[in-house]
């Protein structure tokens, strides 16, 4: 059969959903330690490799967890994968890690599926959750440990509630799924970081962006993608504008 999106996003929720019960498997027969984390980061990268191997022989993936091929960059087609995005969380036996499974098309995150496994849940790009109701206060979510100092003034301006959060994967989807409203972050994150939650958010309907209103864009020599924007469309042009009032 031949790729095309809705294939293409079954097969990333279906490889997501497989590495994230591994990974929950793993996680129950270890105590929370670093070597867990390092177990997850390996044993889940080389069940996504081998699975998008066979499925897609043909495509490119760029993995957190494997050796780029710089051959990549002239590829329509690249995946792009984070086989455990916060490995800190999940290591220490928390729910707010998840699994990233994107496909960039010519620089474009247009497929995408994230699974969020302590939660239960896998979110795809062909099949996004309706929007919530927006409540009359924004919710944020930021770093558990550093939030930037960008999201804080944000916040602050808003008078937004601030929500701490692990993983990019899972602050991302408590916008999808509707228990924030802002997601912003900026000092620094790479494409395997955000390619399938942006995917997933755009699918949804959200705002998706760079910190300067900028589009997302994969697949570049240098795989950072610094900051970004994702967010309900009714606060992206009031927080777009607070954030160059702080330049």
């Amino acid at each position: 059969m031949e790729p095309d999106a809705v294939n293409d996003a079954r097969l990333a929720a279906d490889i997501a959903t497989e590495a994230g019960a591994l990974l929950l498997a793993l996680q129950g027969t270890m105590a929370p330690c670093r070597e867990l984390g390092t177990a997850g980061d390996a044993q889940a990268n080389r069940l996504i490799l081998d699975r998008l191997r066979d499925a897609r022989p043909e495509d490119f993936v760029l993995s957190e967890e494997a050796a780029d091929d710089p051959a990549r960059c002239a590829a329509q087609r690249l995946w792009v994968v984070d086989p455990l995005d916060g490995t800190r969380e999940y290591a220490e036996g928390r729910d707010d890690w998840a699994v990233h499974i994107g496909l960039s098309i010519d620089g474009v995150a247009v497929t995408g599926a994230v699974a969020l496994p302590g939660l239960g849940v896998t979110l795809a790009s062909d099949a996004p959750p309706p929007l919530a109701p927006l409540p009359q206060r924004p919710r944020m979510v930021v770093s558990r440990s550093r939030p930037p100092a960008e999201a804080v003034k944000v916040a602050d301006a808003l008078g937004a509630e601030r929500i701490p959060m692990g993983s990019a994967g899972a602050k991302a989807m408590a916008v999808v799924r509707g228990t924030a409203d802002i997601y912003l972050h900026a000092g620094g994150q790479y494409a395997w970081d955000n390619c399938a939650p942006a995917a997933v958010a755009i699918a949804t309907g959200l705002h998706v962006s760079r910190i300067d209103g900028s589009p997302l864009v994969y697949n570049c020599i240098d795989v950072s993608v610094p900051d970004l924007l994702i967010c309900r469309i009714e606060w992206a042009d009031r927080v777009l504008a607070l954030l160059a009032q702080a330049d």
